[in-house]
């Protein structure tokens, strides 16, 4: 197959097509700092050899997560994934699926799903979910013109210890959605106001539990204050495997509830693919975005499974659609759901519990050296702690000691006055070895 690029001739006619004036207009929406003039950055032909090592070299500069002492979270956890769930999803017949649009062909992968969003409904105190989406920010986002729609509001009101790039997403789309969002200052180790922000003009209030400074919080006054205002509660979830410990969204009152499913049968992946979460009350079911599978029976009466509703664009609705997200992330979905199942209900609450009790020996141990401030007041696996001097140039140090310490706030506040704030995380992996290690270079770093 060859390449046949396109002639000044045919660009013009898409371009009369659509309305557009020219190139520069058609990318308009792009910001100047991300668009290339040309491929100036990427290097010549090579050989397939030369390649292989170029590619070598640089993945070795990568450091596992698994090859010592890790404490970063902010979003996405290292947890331990059983070897049964990478076995299981890659059979061939999970690991090729797709979209399944013929039902009596796709009868397990529509199982699949269905027992996925019966697990997710369960989890976040929902009574209904959807079969996955991209990952926690999309799915942010989403809430949010979901909520518009429902309302028929434009104004959105987005907690500022909602994660960072759940809110940038969430903008981004909404900008292009006609929302107006109001964000209020990020607080760390604290609970932002918000009651008083929610007025008749609003839609939904965006609050992340525990928030992307580890804080837990009681969301029932939230949701009661949003509610006398006519507007939902967005509850935004990053680290599921928290819902075996906290109450659940839906328990204090979430109207959405959406997030990261990550930290359940799915690695750190550097970065992805990952997972999204999204679970409503039942009357908000038809505007919800993605799809739904169903349980039904066939002719004869046996049990089967349909997509259920799946108005996208891809099919009858078009522009009219809930969404435009094209497909799900089955096959972490599918990781989720199988981990999930091996723990149980038990097995998740007392996963849910070493993860607690590693992050209270974490938070003792550092708080002990000297210069070393914890702010939470409460936290389930994360907690953000204050240090002497730059935090950035804390966790270099000990990351030159072999040990991943968190992610300094200002990475995701620059000019907020958090230069000296670590975001740290603990799971059930972390030994009292990890910790005293990570104690002890801190000491050192700061003495």
């Amino acid at each position: 197959m060859r390449y046949l690029p396109h002639t000044d001739e045919t660009r013009k006619a898409m371009l009369d097509k659509i309305g557009v004036a020219g190139m520069a207009a058609l990318f308009a929406d792009i910001p100047q700092e991300a668009q290339r003039s040309g491929l100036e950055t990427l290097p010549g032909y090579q050989g397939e050899w030369d390649v292989e090592a170029h590619m070598a070299a640089l993945a070795a500069k990568n450091r596992a997560a698994a090859s010592g002492p890790f404490f970063i979270g902010c979003g996405a956890y290292r947890h331990h994934v059983p070897a049964s769930v990478d076995h299981l999803i890659q059979r061939s017949e999970f690991l090729t699926a797709y979209t399944p649009y013929q039902p009596e062909i796709s009868q397990g992968t529509l199982q699949v799903l269905f027992e996925f969003q019966t697990q997710v409904a369960r989890l976040t105190g929902m009574e209904v979910a959807n079969a996955s989406m991209y990952d926690g920010s999309t799915a942010c986002a989403e809430a949010a013109l979901m909520a518009s729609r429902v309302k028929r509001r434009r104004k959105i009101v987005i907690c500022g210890n909602l994660h960072p790039h759940y809110r940038e997403s969430t903008l981004t789309l909404g900008r292009f959605g006609g929302l107006r969002i109001e964000t209020t200052r990020p607080q760390p180790g604290g609970a932002p106001e918000l009651a008083g922000l929610i007025d008749k003009d609003t839609a939904a209030l965006v609050v992340q539990n525990p928030d992307v400074f580890g804080q837990v919080r009681d969301l029932a006054p939230l949701a009661e204050a949003a509610h006398a205002a006519g507007a939902l509660l967005i509850a935004v979830v990053t680290e599921p495997v928290s819902l075996g410990l906290l109450r659940s969204p839906g328990a204090m009152g979430a109207d959405v509830v959406c997030g990261e499913g990550q930290s359940i049968g799915n690695g750190l992946n550097f970065g992805g693919p990952y997972l999204g979460l999204f679970a409503v009350n039942k009357k908000l079911l038809r505007q919800m975005p993605g799809r739904i599978c169903g349980q039904t029976v066939d002719a004869d009466g046996r049990r089967g499974f349909v997509l259920t509703l799946s108005t996208r664009e891809q099919h009858i609705r078009r522009e009219k659609a809930t969404s435009n997200i094209c497909t799900n992330s089955g096959l972490c979905a599918l990781a989720f759901s199988i981990h999930l199942s091996l723990l149980g209900g038990e097995g998740l609450r007392k996963l849910a519990r070493l993860n607690h009790e590693s992050t209270i020996a974490l938070a003792g141990t550092l708080g002990q050296v000297p210069g070393v401030k914890v702010l939470n007041s409460g936290y389930f696996n994360e907690f953000t702690y204050k240090v002497p001097g730059d935090a950035a140039e804390v966790i270099e140090a000990l990351a030159g000691r072999d040990i991943l310490g968190g992610v300094p706030a200002s990475r995701f506040y620059p000019g907020e006055g958090f230069d000296d704030l670590i975001i740290t995380a603990a799971s059930e992996l972390n030994t009292d070895e990890h910790r005293a290690a990570y104690a002890g270079a801190l000491k050192e770093i700061l003495s």
